[in-house]
């Protein structure tokens, strides 16, 4: 990540004096981060990825306020407890708030200050992925998804993300080729002795969906997959599985907000997301049973192939993912609205009435939330706790 640093110091003899200490701990900052830093100058203030404004010291707030309209925003206030950086950046960002302008002070430890910009660089790393993804409808949202549709053109003027739509006859078309490109994940399906005439099946819908993906030079794409079954008479859950390893975000039923949320947190992350229905909840103990037939290949610890469960057919995965810390999150089409809770990992299931895939969750926040507010019905779930990640994302996406 290419990182600028807009450095301001006033011309008084201070300035030398505090020369001597800022460069000096904006080297320790790189090395501690592990990102190079380069001081710009405000012509070449755009050709980084973020930049943080240095305050050197005091009296340079008129020199930020000269330079304000052509700084990026939010502007992040780096700042040294020597020569009055503090007392200038507070200045500043008193006066960004009157004019309703984002902001924040980076101020602390190094420790503390590093750490933050490491999260920051984050946040905007994938907001900057994010600007310009491009994603697929093939076919419609199946038809019990009543709440999962996006508008293409809002999501387009409100947040640059391109929603294009694919016929299911052109998906047809693909998947009637009968072929598919072999890789580690398609050798490691076939290695588990599961019924070799499914697995093939299943995996040219998995060559359609990859030719798709490359032909419209796609970021991610949702299937109405529940379709597959009464046409070529297998699933969509191999493609879905492999395509979220290779890190193409592929999410089922044609549930476009489920896409999306699977790819702000699968670039927030780079974890593998796994997309999954609420099934059972206890109140009283706060924890929840999610389920469901596919998830990325790369993420369980191991895996076993069944048939899928709705329809007793095809190619399914049973994946037993580590016990441990996971987020649960989902926002809505827009990005104007999200979940987000921590919580533990208790077990993996085996249930003959749910979807193949089963694990039980204790959740940070009140499980009533799925009952009172939820946002639809599909969640995301990944390993580690990045409950943090995701509200420092969305405080500065807007």
């Amino acid at each position: 990540m290419k990182i600028g640093v807009f450095y301001m110091v006033s011309r008084t003899a201070a300035a030398e004096i505090a020369n001597d200490g800022n460069f000096p701990w904006l080297d320790k900052l790189a090395e501690m981060t592990g990102f190079e830093f380069e001081v710009t100058d405000i012509e070449h203030i755009n050709d980084y990825d973020m930049v943080f404004d240095f305050i050197g010291g005091g009296g340079t707030e008129g020199i930020f306020l000269k330079n304000l309209d052509k700084l990026p925003k939010p502007c992040f206030l780096l700042t040294t407890g020597a020569n009055n950086s503090l007392a200038a950046s507070m200045e500043i960002l008193s006066y960004l708030r009157q004019h309703n302008i984002p902001g924040e002070i980076l101020h602390g430890t190094d420790e503390f200050v590093a750490e933050r910009i490491k999260n920051l660089a984050k946040v905007f790393k994938a907001k900057k992925r994010l600007d310009g993804f491009r994603i697929a409808r093939v076919g419609h949202p199946s038809d019990w998804l009543i709440s999962s549709d996006v508008d293409a053109k809002q999501s387009k003027e409100l947040n640059n993300i391109e929603i294009i739509d694919v016929t299911m006859e052109e998906f047809m078309e693909e998947i009637a080729r009968r072929e598919y490109q072999e890789n580690e994940y398609t050798k490691l399906i076939e290695s588990k002795g599961y019924d070799e005439k499914e697995i093939k099946e299943a995996l040219y819908i998995y060559g359609a969906l990859r030719r798709i993906v490359d032909k419209y030079n796609l970021n991610g794409v949702t299937v109405r997959c529940f379709d597959l079954l009464d046409t070529v008479h297998s699933t969509g859950c191999s493609a879905l599985a492999i395509l979220n390893a290779e890190g193409i975000y592929a999410s089922c039923e044609g549930d476009t907000p489920a896409l999306l949320s699977m790819a702000v947190l699968g670039e927030l992350t780079g974890e593998p997301v796994f997309m999954a229905n609420p099934s059972k909840i206890d109140t009283s103990k706060n924890e929840i049973i999610f389920a469901h037939c596919t998830l990325p290949i790369n993420m369980p610890d191991d895996f076993s192939i069944m048939t899928h469960f709705e329809s007793q057919i095809g190619v399914a995965f049973r994946g037993h993912i580590a016990e441990g810390p996971i987020t649960v999150f989902k926002c809505n089409g827009l990005l104007n609205e999200y979940f987000v809770t921590g919580g533990e990992l208790l077990e993996n299931l085996s249930l003959f009435n749910l979807c193949r895939t089963q694990i039980r969750l204790k959740l940070d926040k009140s499980v009533n939330y799925f009952l009172t507010e939820s946002i639809g019905n599909h969640h995301m779930i990944i390993k580690g706790d990045y409950v943090d990640l995701v509200n420092e994302f969305f405080r500065w996406y807007r």
